[in-house]
């Protein structure tokens, strides 16, 4: 490490401003360093990095954890970063002291800075190192996995900034490695019984699940709560609102046309009851009929002086 290579970390107080000072030259009690901040850094190296899988991958890990950080900050005190820089060193050119993870999160931090958007998160301006990142492969993982001092991924998130947890997913094996900082040495992380991470910190877990999310059918990679509960991205939760909508409207639906034909049977049924009660009174009657005919025929019998019980 050269003298205008000190590293910048939450830990570490001295600074190199890599400009050339003659001791005696500066009166540093009246002239203090001013160091840069979000809105003085370059934002963007003008790369185009992404693939197609790459930008909804980042959105579903933000939308679907973003009601459990919600829950965890109540003062809405954390920021989420999607392949924005974190400057953890002064450097010249500026973006050589920069690593932009994938995806990461920092807890205990404002959203915003100064009522401004934030441009990147600079180390030495809020001391505070994100919680978690995640890198997605789209090589052969060989950058996610460098262990190049001052240079490597790896390394930098590990040595450096000091990142508790560090995940590499690679979507083309369908897996993901995640590493936890012990001892300042990233440890690699075992699966639990269902092949899941635990970030204890977030109350979450971290695994791969195949399925389809927007027209794309790939393992994703996606949270789950301490319970074990599977954690919907927004729309997701808006498709399965209204699923369970028109399930529960098919059910009502059955149920009515169920209660309809129950109608029909009952009335079937008192049809049927009305239809044997004017049987049994047509019997009824045509029985009285009888009786009355032959009340009448008895009766002319005996008018003519014949015994009717005796025919």
């Amino acid at each position: 490490m050269t003298p205008t290579q000190e590293l910048i970390s939450p830990t570490t107080t001295s600074i190199s401003t890599n400009v050339d000072i003659e001791i005696g030259q500066v009166d540093f009690e009246q002239t203090p360093l001013r160091l840069p901040d979000h809105t003085q850094l370059p934002e963007t190296d003008g790369s185009i990095v992404q693939n197609f899988q790459e930008l909804p991958q980042s959105i579903l890990l933000t939308q679907s954890i973003w009601q459990t950080l919600e829950n965890l900050h109540p003062d809405q005190q954390f920021c989420v970063g999607q392949d924005s820089g974190i400057y953890w060193q002064i450097t010249d050119p500026p973006l050589n002291g920069c690593k932009a993870p994938d995806w990461y999160y920092v807890a205990n931090v404002p959203p915003m800075l100064d009522g401004q958007i934030r441009r990147s998160y600079v180390l030495w301006q809020e001391l505070i190192a994100p919680t978690i990142a995640i890198e997605f492969v789209s090589g052969n993982g060989s950058e996610e996995r460098d262990r190049t001092p001052f240079a490597g991924k790896f390394w930098v998130y590990e040595q450096a900034i000091r990142i508790p947890f560090y995940a590499i997913y690679e979507v083309k094996k369908a897996s993901v490695e995640v590493y936890h900082l012990i001892e300042g040495r990233y440890q690699i992380m075992s699966a639990n019984e269902h092949g899941r991470y635990p970030i204890s910190s977030m109350g979450v877990e971290l695994g791969i699940s195949q399925g389809l999310y927007h027209n794309l059918d790939l393992p994703w990679l996606r949270w789950w709560d301490a319970e074990g509960n599977f954690l919907l991205a927004g729309d997701e939760r808006a498709f399965l609102a209204e699923s369970i909508v028109q399930q529960e409207t098919q059910r009502a639906d059955q149920e009515t046309q169920r209660a309809d034909q129950e109608t029909q049977r009952a009335d079937q049924e008192t049809q049927r009851a009305d239809q044997e009660t004017q049987r049994a009174d047509q019997e009824t009657q045509r029985a009285d009929q009888e009786t009355q005919q032959k009340e009448r025929l008895a009766a002319y019998l005996r008018s003519i002086g014949i015994n009717p019980d005796e025919v």
